[in-house]
């Protein structure tokens, strides 16, 4: 096992940002992962997900955007955003390109990797992973954040929760199934955007959801690199 702390430029002449390459010595695929809007790389759920992967042969690149990485309360514009994950995609395969490269994050951090893919299809990206795909703000539904994966290409995994009040599943299953077959949703009963579930509901921890998302991930990996 790995694990290097990096720095990259979020954008060229920018001040730089950090990031953590956590590789197993099994790593058969490796996956730039953003984090949400709240929370940076080192959150817990953040490194849980991470270690997760890993017993998955699952190596990640961790990433912070410019204002997490300067303490700032509020995310950067869009255009800085949609940079900084390109140029995370960009130093994730420098930094391994000997494993086939996937995309993705929690919340905020997966959408600006769609929404930078639909700009421009991110290189060497074999696919994108939403842990939780943020579909409107809470108590405000609405498809309006959707509208630019019909204009992505690569293969799409939506991860949500039932409990999620960012993303109703009656207007996000229509999406992914008009997307056809190159998108997916996995369901995991009860969990909230956070991917919290009541123990006494479930019998289950937070800590056997993100090994069933490190493990429906994986597979989906495999599955797409057959």
């Amino acid at each position: 096992m790995s694990v290097q702390e990096i720095q990259f430029a979020a954008l060229q002449g920018a001040a730089e940002v950090s990031a953590v390459l956590h590789e197993p010595d099994d790593a058969r695929v490796l996956i730039a992962l953003a984090h949400g809007a709240g929370a940076g790389m080192r959150h817990a759920f953040m490194q849980s997900i991470a270690q997760a992967l890993a017993r998955n042969g699952v190596a990640t690149f961790r990433y912070q955007f410019p204002y997490m990485e300067s303490g700032k309360g509020r995310p950067d514009a869009q255009p800085l955003l949609l940079a900084t994950v390109r140029s995370a995609v960009e130093a994730a395969h420098a930094h391994a390109p000997d494993l086939p490269l996937f995309a993705g994050g929690k919340s905020m951090g997966g959408r600006m990797t769609s929404l930078a893919a639909a700009e421009a299809p991110l290189p060497g990206v074999h696919g994108i992973v939403f842990i939780g795909f943020p579909l409107h703000p809470a108590g405000r539904p609405g498809i309006q954040r959707a509208e630019h994966l019909a204009a992505t290409t690569a293969p799409l995994l939506f991860v949500q929760g039932t409990r999620d009040t960012l993303a109703e599943l009656e207007l996000l299953r229509p999406i992914v199934q008009e997307l056809g077959e190159r998108a997916r949703m996995h369901v995991i009963d009860d969990a909230d955007h956070g991917f919290a579930v009541r123990r006494r509901t479930t019998g289950r921890s937070s800590a056997d959801v993100i090994e069933e998302i490190a493990a429906v991930s994986a597979g989906w990996f495999g599955e797409l690199l057959g």
